[in-house]
């Protein structure tokens, strides 16, 4: 999918402007763009004072991508189960960045040490599965966790797994993204 500053201011409108009808405030002219209308997998993630205040997304394309960012700003901004729901106050002082998702590939690893050899740091989401356990890390997470075995441990303890957990059934894919994110607010 091409990405273009165009799509981004795009989606970063559209984030807002969803989080500001939900809060029953007033909603400015939303910028538009063709790939909206395409499917596509986006995460919207919201930070107050340079600290995550909600992040939730799509791991496939199931809609259109337009679509995608609404649901997934609102439900960053007021489901996020990490956080009670935004307020108007925050409102005027969150900043939005939004992720959109290259389709996922899942890897081939004979064990843990194959698997983290082949993880690219600062470019490579992940997700991680074990039957029914399920977490993902963005790439930008790479920032706080940049070393291999440190990013895993906390990404399966997101999975709620212990961070030195291993087993036959683990499966991972990684994916890369386009990001956007606001220009600070200020506040």
């Amino acid at each position: 999918m091409p990405t273009t500053e165009a799509l981004g201011k795009a989606l970063l409108a559209q984030a807002r402007n969803a989080i500001a009808g939900a809060l029953g405030l007033p909603v400015a002219t939303a910028g538009d763009h063709p790939l909206l209308s395409e499917r596509g997998a986006c995460f919207v993630t919201l930070t107050l004072a340079g600290e995550l205040r909600g992040c939730i997304g799509s791991l496939n394309a199931h809609r259109p991508l337009g679509e995608d960012v609404r649901e997934n700003a609102i439900a960053a901004a007021q489901r996020d189960p990490r956080f009670p729901p935004l307020d108007a106050a925050e409102f005027a002082q969150i900043e939005i960045e939004v992720s959109l998702l290259e389709e996922p590939e899942f890897m081939e690893f004979h064990d843990e040490a194959d698997a983290l050899a082949q993880l690219v740091p600062g470019q490579d989401g992940v997700i991680f599965f074990n039957g029914c356990q399920k977490a993902t890390f963005l790439p930008q997470v790479w920032e706080q966790l940049p070393d291999r075995r440190s990013f895993m441990a906390a990404l399966k303890q997101k999975a709620r797994l212990p961070a030195d957990f291993w087993g036959p059934n683990v499966m991972l894919a990684r994916y890369r993204v386009h990001k956007w994110k606001e220009n600070c607010r200020g506040g």
